[in-house]
């Protein structure tokens, strides 16, 4: 399937489209021992020499805690009109459990605040992989409590903030946490146990559907989903060998995540691939599937890369790569993706929650920086966006990652993702070349 040929002329999307930037608390909000924030499993795990690039951390990362405001003016300043964030659990639960540190609720009520006075509408992340550390020293998402530990997180933080978001994503990337944190250990917590990687995938996902009942438990009227990053999978070849491998790297790559939230069931291919001895499948209790496939308002889509699937079940490169090296452009696999989710599960809402690419910006003796790898790359997907649109896919919004440069994980801060540079040395925030021509687009409602 490609792209559809639209007609010749500008691209024109709804005019209640949501243009907007994604952010994550640990890679931008600095301030880790202040205001009586808890220690996060990230923060243990980049003080172990060798685990990030040049030992770099999140403790100042783009310093938002402090300079939050100027960040609200700069969304603003763009036209932004949805900013995807996430809440640090260890900032409002220090240990994971108990009474909440209300300095950190109070700092997410002025962010929240200052977005509504701006006229952003806020889509609150409830995990994006900070995980309290006092949780992972008693057992992590390897212990089934951590689930119900995040639905009390939830539901306290629903009760704090609730009346301010309108829209609630649970779990940033599951299969992030599985594949990075468990099963290559180039993320927190760090381990290599394939078969602890599968119960923690489950985990997550009860973590999701407890959370979900307590939004609706509360009696809210905000919309809630998760935060899923797809990846489309494709047989390297014509022959049935690379079929058949690319429909179980898929099992692993989207439907252990899709089937289980959205149809209630597991892929049989893929638990068949584990054994019945599996942690994941002994830790799967009756009406574990019931809770994890509650229904939901949105589901919230990152696209970063295809995957092409080799008969022998390897991978392999087809196209050019990004500064992250696991990173192949590919703009064809964002509509083959969201068309894909809305042919198999219906027309659920769909919103896209992260788009993006690291380039390697420099700030120019004028004060300028012009990142067209971004702009180029920006457009081609949004064109696949665009037509999808066209195919019928529900979608309502689009989040560029990143707002700002920021501590990208394992990567440190050698790569940038951001619309906006950030100067680390003096934190100061310089508009890029993208953040002009997004800034555009969002006025003009396309290009």
């Amino acid at each position: 399937m490609s792209i559809p040929t639209g007609p010749a002329g500008p691209l024109r999307f709804p005019d209640n489209f949501g243009w907007g930037a994604a952010t994550s608390a640990y890679q931008i909000e600095g301030a880790a021992k202040e205001d009586g924030r808890g220690e996060s499993v990230w923060d243990t795990f980049s003080r172990v020499p060798g685990r990030t690039r040049n030992g770099d951390t999140g403790d100042v990362a783009a310093d938002h805690y402090h300079r939050y405001a100027e960040d609200l003016d700069l969304m603003r300043d763009l036209g932004l009109r949805s900013y995807r964030f996430s809440i640090s659990w260890p900032r409002i639960q220090p240990d994971g459990t108990g009474a909440p540190n209300q300095r950190g609720l109070d700092f997410y009520r002025r962010l929240l605040d200052g977005l509504h006075e701006r006229g952003i509408a806020p889509m609150a992340t409830l995990f994006h992989w900070d995980l309290p550390q006092a949780l992972q020293d008693a057992g992590g998402w390897e212990s089934r409590d951590t689930a119900h530990r995040f639905a009390d997180y939830a539901d306290l933080v629903f009760g704090a903030l609730g009346d301010r978001v309108p829209a609630w994503l649970t779990i940033n990337e599951p299969k992030t946490v599985v594949q990075n944190g468990y099963l290559t250990g180039h993320h927190a917590p760090g381990r290599q146990d394939p078969d602890a990687a599968y119960l923690v995938a489950h985990h997550l996902q009860l973590a999701h559907g407890l959370a979900v009942g307590a939004l609706r438990a509360s009696g809210s009227d905000s919309r809630i989903g998760p935060a899923l990053n797809l990846h489309p999978c494709y047989p390297a070849d014509d022959s049935p060998q690379a079929a058949a491998a690319a429909r179980l790297y898929d099992s692993y790559e989207n439907r252990l995540y899709l089937d289980s939230l959205l149809r209630g069931s597991y892929p049989e291919d893929l638990l068949a691939d584990l054994g019945p001895q599996s942690r994941m499948v002994q830790g799967v209790r009756d009406g574990d599937l019931a809770i994890i496939s509650a229904p939901i308002d949105l589901l919230a889509v990152q696209y970063y890369t295809p995957i092409y699937v080799t008969a022998d079940g390897g991978t392999e490169r087809r196209w050019t790569t990004s500064e992250a090296e696991w990173q192949q452009i590919y703009p064809q696999g964002m509509y083959d993706l969201l068309t894909r989710v809305t042919r198999d599960y219906g027309p659920i809402p769909l919103t896209i929650t992260e788009n993006g690419l690291p380039t390697p910006d420099t700030l120019a003796p004028d004060d300028t920086v012009h990142d067209a790898g971004r702009i180029s790359f920006l457009r081609d997907h949004l064109t696949a966006v665009h037509q999808a649109i066209a195919a019928g896919v529900p979608l309502e919004s689009f989040h560029v990652w990143s707002l700002l440069d920021n501590f990208e994980w394992d990567a440190g801060y050698d790569q940038r993702w951001g619309l906006v540079y950030v100067d680390y040395p003096t934190q100061r925030r310089v508009l890029k070349s993208s953040a002009t021509w997004y800034r555009s687009v969002i006025t003009d409602g396309g290009f």
